[in-house]
């Protein structure tokens, strides 16, 4: 975010909303603006970020010799394509010979996948506070940042719009990751997905710093026009950015724990459904890691697409005034939860179909996502004015999740080979509608007192 004097900068700016009718309309026509680039450069840096991330999910089965033999019990009615089987062997003697094998539990893996999180929850805080103070320009590596951006950039009716295109970044990067990872790890060996997604974020890192600007207001290529209608529809919205914290407020805001509370319980299935697709595809349908990363990608693929569909969809309901914003929010979330629920609960009777299987992991992926278009956008409704401090806060929720969710996963698969993922996804379940119940209560879109810019209660 600005400073205070480029924060009163804005506000002269946004005085006059006298702009033509013409200005006004090729300013929001297509996607050919500085916002909606801004957008794709956001979207490329979460590529980034989540391809090192999901790097260690497909090498995982590529880095230990015990994967294969995490099989139901009884035999699959309907496995993968008859190549893919055969392969096997031959694709883990390969993946040994060009790279080491480890001899890891279910258990040990669970710790491992987990080990991204164990840290990653004291950063948010106070990388989102910083961020809402000197802007996001510097803390391009943070994921919290990018949302102070969008308080600068984002007009009311393209919020959900540009966000997502920005978040499908996320899915983009593990589709990437899982189509190549597999065949990576067979022919160059599992260091190789290192190197490569670790290099593709350093050039990231560069088109960041040249091209990202924290405002409209110091963006050197801006059209006039463009800047103006973006300055005026945030001044509408009276979003300045906040310099003190209203802590006691917040702690006492059921809406803000609303939130808080679904980040814990949907990154709690997330974090399972991102660190375990490749294994479950591996180990309970029976195909090879290579098939495996290929398959999982086609999955995220299919939401990546359904998260940009998804942000146009709620604008246009939002923008044509169809449903309220909070009926959006909890309706968008309610479609993210219950229909994954279901097909969690559903995977179990349907293991021994790999076809049955892979159309209810389909399924899930591309209605989990509306979840972005809900609760997890809902803290840019309710306190614009400190977007970057809280969805830091809601990081710390979702890290926490993570880091717990992964090492109860493998420490049940370690305990029963057979029964042990239906434990897992009846469990994740369980966690997710509870968060659900609680945020469909308390859940709501409009500014909150505490968050209006007479409010400056302190600790």
């Amino acid at each position: 975010m600005p400073t205070r004097a480029e924060a009163k900068g804005l506000g002269a700016i946004s005085s006059d909303g006298n702009l033509s009718t013409a200005r006004t309309q090729t300013s929001r026509k297509g996607f050919c603006s500085v916002r909606h680039g801004l957008a794709l450069l956001v979207h490329l840096c979460n590529f980034s970020i989540n391809s090192q991330r999901m790097s260690l999910s497909i090498a995982m089965p590529a880095m230990v010799n015990s994967t294969a033999q995490l099989r139901p019990l009884n035999a699959s009615a309907e496995r993968p394509p008859a190549d893919s089987q055969d392969s096997w062997n031959g694709t883990l003697q390969q993946s040994e010979a060009v790279a080491p094998v480890y001899d890891w539990s279910p258990e040990v893996q669970g710790i491992i996948l987990s080990s991204y999180n164990y840290a990653s929850f004291l950063v948010p805080i106070p990388m989102g506070y910083i961020a809402g103070i000197f802007g996001a320009k510097y803390l391009v590596t943070v994921l919290t940042s990018q949302f102070s951006l969008w308080v600068k950039w984002a007009p009311p009716l393209e919020k959900s719009q540009l966000i997502n295109i920005a978040i499908s970044g996320q899915l983009m990067g593990s589709f990437i990751t899982l189509l190549i990872g597999g065949f990576l790890c067979q022919t160059k060996g599992w260091p190789s997905i290192f190197y490569i997604f670790g290099g593709i974020g350093c050039a990231c890192s560069f088109l960041w710093f040249l091209l990202v600007y924290d405002d409209p207001i110091h963006h050197r290529f801006i059209s006039a026009g463009e800047k103006e209608y973006i300055v005026c529809s945030l001044a509408q919205q009276g979003c300045s950015p906040g310099w003190s914290l209203p802590i006691k407020a917040m702690i006492k805001s059921l809406p803000l724990w609303g939130i808080l509370v679904f980040h814990f319980t949907e990154f709690w299935i997330l974090n399972i459904m991102m660190a375990y697709l490749p294994t479950y595809i591996n180990s309970v349908l029976q195909a090879n890691f290579r098939d495996s990363g290929i398959l999982s990608a086609l999955l995220l693929g299919a939401a990546c697409i359904g998260t940009i569909l998804g942000g146009l969809l709620v604008d246009f309901l939002h923008s044509r005034k169809i449903f309220r914003l909070v009926t959006i929010r909890k309706l968008s979330t309610a479609i993210g939860v219950l229909v994954p629920s279901v097909v969690f609960v559903s995977l179990h009777w349907v293991r021994f179909s790999f076809s049955a299987s892979m159309g209810l992991l389909a399924l899930s992926s591309v209605t989990i996502i509306f979840c972005q278009m809900g609760a997890l956008v809902n803290i840019l409704d309710i306190a614009p004015r400190y977007t970057c401090f809280l969805q830091g806060l809601s990081e710390v929720f979702a890290y926490s999740s993570g880091a717990i969710s992964s090492t109860v996963a493998g420490f049940l698969i370690s305990q029963d080979s057979e029964f042990g993922w239906r434990n897992v996804f009846l469990i994740a379940v369980s966690i997710n509608m509870s968060g659900l119940v609680f945020y469909l209560i308390f859940g709501q879109a409009k500014v909150q007192d505490w968050a209006t810019e007479q409010m400056f209660t302190q600790l």
